[in-house]
């Protein structure tokens, strides 16, 4: 997985300056520190307050800004992302742009954006901490004694006028490198998520074309899988470390609970050659608008040896990239990582949306919701797709709502996998293992289901004593 989009950018040394705060009964400013102090960093990590300097409320809606930096190569792509913010990370959105005249120290900026979900300002009120963060797509140290914006030196917040602010289309604070006008709003960075009102569930009614897998299998060489549309994954390939293999007899199958559940164990002990990841997935992509459904039990702790890998554990419909950037490529993600990677240090889980990628140079085309705690133990995931909204929720809740951009344009497989993004997270060679557990999987097509009708469905086919179903056509 990836949760990337290209940026670029440009600074310079001369520059516009914007207008006195006094020159507007609406104005604000902005007051910056850091936390990552050093010439390089593992990420950059600007910390922002915008003051409310006028005399009049202020709707953050209205308000946008910018964070000016120079990319380490032309082609180094990187990563928003936000900590912690009194208003609410899922109300700040950031976007990498490319400015018109790079300079010595700029040619990228970050513009960070505010939903009508972070509210307004009083006069001489703030929005409170905002604990931003970048880093760069491939994970690498950036370098940030360059970045025109940067001071390694603020460590406590104040006025910082080489961030530029605009109220509306007007610019009311700072000053842009050489030559540089903060120009209109880019379209906003589509790996980040925008709330949107939940959708209102559609009545499923008494019938729908189905498919419901218990899992009630013996192994995974059980000829009954293959008869019911699942491949069991041997073949190599990405994701995941280098020379790992994807092994089928890791897939085992188990009575617990009163259920028959499915174990996805990934091992490793320091090398690709030791690493073996595991998947399953349907044979075919005829899986499309609907609901999506499944239980899964995420693994915080390995089942043996020491800790601390980069592991991702998933439940995903997906079809295949025709080639770069292709537009009719789709893939809906549920991924929990619990000790980080992809530049986080932790546990977090993220549903991701995706219209399209393309792998050289990287380039992502997404939007993702997250959440930084633990997911250990079972929970209830749901993913629905109508004609204008994407929609996830964890254990009964709404935990994202994506855009009708990311609606998918063709049929997918229905998969289940886990895999290490690399060994640097456990760079030991003691071996170790992590399971992931699925319960059941459930797609009705072309109706959205609401979790508590997930589960009265679910609950209908255990009570008959019925294991597997699928009227799905196309398969």
């Amino acid at each position: 997985m990836a949760l990337a989009i290209a940026l670029t950018t440009g600074l310079g040394s001369a520059a516009l300056t914007a207008l006195p705060a006094s020159a507007a009964a609406d104005s604000v400013k902005v007051q910056y520190r850091t936390s990552a102090t050093g010439a390089t960093a593992d990420q950059a990590e600007p910390w922002f307050k915008v003051v409310n300097n006028g005399s009049g409320s202020v709707a953050l809606s209205q308000v946008s800004f910018r964070y000016y930096f120079k990319a380490d190569s032309p082609s180094t792509q990187y990563r928003y992302a936000c900590s912690w913010a009194v208003k609410g990370c899922a109300n700040i959105t950031g976007t990498f742009g490319t400015l018109a005249t790079p300079t010595a120290t700029a040619d990228r900026y970050l513009e960070i954006t505010f939903t009508g979900g972070a509210g307004s300002l009083a006069p001489g009120a703030d929005t409170g901490d905002m604990q931003l963060r970048f880093y760069r797509a491939d994970w690498q140290t950036l370098r940030q004694s360059d970045d025109y914006s940067f001071d390694g030196s603020r460590t406590a917040y104040a006025d910082w006028d080489k961030v530029t602010a605009k109220l509306g289309t007007g610019t009311v604070w700072g000053t842009a490198p050489g030559g540089n006008v903060p120009d209109p709003t880019p379209t906003p960075n589509p790996t980040d998520p925008t709330p949107t009102p939940t959708p209102t569930p559609t009545d499923p009614g008494p019938s729908g074309a189905t498919l419901f897998d218990d899992f009630t299998y013996t192994s995974s060489s059980d000829p009954a899988i293959g008869a019911h549309g699942w491949s069991v994954r041997s073949n190599a390939g990405g994701p995941g470390v280098p020379g790992a293999t994807w092994a089928p007899e890791n897939v085992t199958f188990a009575a617990e609970g009163g259920n028959t559940i499915m174990n996805l164990e990934t091992s490793t002990a320091g090398t690709g050659e030791s690493t073996k990841h595991t998947e399953i997935l349907t044979k075919t992509m005829k899986f499309k608008n609907g609901t999506y459904a499944a239980r899964v039990k995420f693994s915080d702790a390995p089942k043996y040896g020491p800790d601390g890998d980069h592991l991702v554990q998933t439940f995903f419909p997906i079809n295949d990239l025709k080639a770069p950037l292709a537009d009719d490529y789709s893939e809906y993600d549920f991924e929990y990582l619990p000790n980080g990677g992809w530049g986080e240090p932790s546990n977090i889980l993220y549903t991701t949306s995706w219209e399209t990628y393309q792998a050289d140079p990287w380039v992502a085309v997404n939007q993702h919701t997250e959440s930084r705690q633990s997911y250990a133990g079972w929970h209830d995931l749901v993913l629905t797709i109508d004609n204008s909204t994407i929609t996830y929720y964890i254990d009964g809740q709404v935990f994202g709502t994506h855009e009708a951009k990311y609606l998918p344009e063709r049929g997918m497989s229905i998969n289940f996998n886990q895999w290490l993004i690399d060994l640097n997270g456990q760079p030991g060679s003691t071996p170790r293992a992590y399971d992931q557990k699925v319960d059941y999987v459930l797609h009705v097509k072309d109706q959205v289901l609401t979790p508590a009708q997930v589960a009265a469905k679910v609950g209908g086919y255990r009570t008959a004593g019925t294991a597997f179903v699928d009227t799905v056509p196309g398969g």
